[in-house]
């Protein structure tokens, strides 16, 4: 049944995002040009936040961080919380979605 409510939610935050032009989504997750920067794993979301904010949310008990075949990934995190994943995943899609400095800008 947890499953399921993930999927809902997963499903909602994926909706909110149908508007933006450069995000898709494909069976990995959401994706921003092409990149990687949420997905369900479980019932938890997975996203990428700037190293600091990965730990703020680590440190204040809010996400743990994301392990990928062994190793832990420097800006992934894992949250439960299904109430902080539309927060997070916008987080995620505007650190992942930045043009870099001197590119697009």
């Amino acid at each position: 049944m947890a499953r399921s409510i993930a999927k809902e939610t997963f499903e909602s935050v994926r909706y909110s995002f149908g508007d933006v032009e450069s995000v898709t989504s494909s069976d990995e997750g959401l994706l921003v040009r092409g990149t990687l920067f949420a997905f369900l794993d479980g019932d938890d979301l997975v996203v990428e936040v700037p190293f600091v904010r990965a730990n703020d949310l680590v440190d204040r008990g809010l996400a743990e961080k994301f392990t990928r075949e062994g190793s832990t990934e420097r800006d992934w995190v894992r949250v439960t919380d299904r109430q902080l994943w539309p927060e997070l995943a916008r987080e995620a899609h505007e650190f992942v979605g930045e043009p870099a400095v001197g590119g697009d800008s």
